[in-house]
């Protein structure tokens, strides 16, 4: 703490985006470990509420959706009288916030575009700029960089605003995937998380719903080959230095890791994965090298898969904002590395204010 005043963070959460809900799970978490005994003597939280209509609430209500006083459901899209004298920030008193906490997963907020508006005020900001989050949630953009630094990941392809309705263009696409990729595949859409728009497609006939149901959030388009594989996931924290966590693995009963089984499911969760010390070393260090290319830092959740029939490592992707839930991996694999949630909060900020 410096000058023995304390620190004012501005926790950020909410957002017009399709990961609205686990955003606040996060926000509750970061809310209450900011609000333990030995962070009430370091830090104040002011939070800012933003609803799916992308309006910013004052903090008094934003801390009663926190603290369960009322549902988020309540927070309706403000009236617009007069369009031209309406700001979003008409009435956010920000102006004493010392560090900016922003916990908006996917659009608006784990793309970067937070992180721009945020450097407005000339604060201090928890978690990596704009150009780390951007890349870290355009799928394949990320991808892209790390194939050309040779970096080991599944087999993969790439559409951009193809136009689905065009049946030589839809056949065109269809036979791509079937000549350079064995099933199962799975199609993403390029921006989004939580595994939100993704489909798991076993055979040809499931091809042209699950492009539809990615274009559905992004017209650019990633299909990658789906292996046997362990899901083993990293957390990363630090500045010029990055610090890696306990090496975690996820256990999911379900056919694959979807939205369902990250947030709804009795995940078997082990920490420290049961792999080889070689394996770890060897995922800390791609960790690393893959975040550093990106310009990550901050905070973020590496995930690897690690191919059952091989141990080969695979690179999958960065979360620059990865969830602080319950069931969130990341405070997870920091517990296991010897920083409870409180002091992973605070050690978050002293990070960003360069401590």
């Amino acid at each position: 703490m410096i000058g023995g005043q304390k620190k004012c963070i501005g926790l950020i959460f909410g957002g017009n985006s399709n990961e609205h809900e686990v955003s606040i799970s996060s926000a509750k978490t970061v809310f209450q470990a900011f609000n333990s005994e030995t962070n009430k003597k370091r830090y104040t939280v002011k939070p800012f509420y933003i609803n799916k209509y992308g309006d910013w609430l004052d903090s008094n209500l934003s801390e009663k959706i926190l603290i369960g006083d009322i549902g988020n459901n309540k927070a309706k899209k403000q009236k617009i009288v007069n369009q031209e004298k309406i700001n979003f920030l008409d009435g956010i008193q920000f102006q004493n916030v010392d560090v900016w906490f922003p916990l908006l997963h996917g659009l608006n907020g784990e793309d970067g575009s937070i992180h721009g508006l945020l450097r407005f005020t000339k604060k201090p900001c928890v978690g990596c700029g704009i150009i780390g989050s951007a890349l870290g949630m355009d799928k394949i953009l990320m991808k892209t960089i790390f194939s050309n630094l040779k970096f080991p990941q599944v087999n993969y392809l790439v559409f951009q605003n193809e136009d689905l309705n065009d049946k030589q263009i839809k056949n065109k696409i269809i036979n791509e995937i079937l000549k350079k990729l064995k099933f199962p595949i799975f199609v993403k859409p390029s921006n989004s998380g939580s595994s939100l728009g993704i489909s798991k497609v076993k055979n040809e006939s499931e091809i042209l719903q699950a492009l539809e149901k990615a274009r559905g959030i992004d017209p650019r388009i990633l299909i990658e080959e789906g292996l046997e594989v362990r899901e083993i996931e990293c957390g990363i924290i630090g500045n010029s230095k990055l610090l890696t966590s306990e090496i975690g693995e996820v256990n999911y009963e379900s056919d694959w890791y979807d939205y369902d089984s990250k947030y709804h499911s009795n995940n078997k969760i082990i920490i420290p994965a049961e792999i080889d010390s070689k394996i770890t070393k060897e995922i800390k260090e791609i960790a690393i090298k893959s975040c550093r290319a990106l310009n990550i830092f901050g905070f973020a959740r590496v995930d690897f898969f690690l191919e059952k029939s091989s141990n080969k490592i695979l690179l999958n992707e960065i979360n620059t904002i990865p969830g602080f839930t319950k069931n969130s991996m990341f405070p997870m694999l920091w517990e296991a590395s010897g920083l409870k949630i409180e002091q992973l909060v605070a050690k978050l900020v002293d990070i960003s204010l360069d401590l």
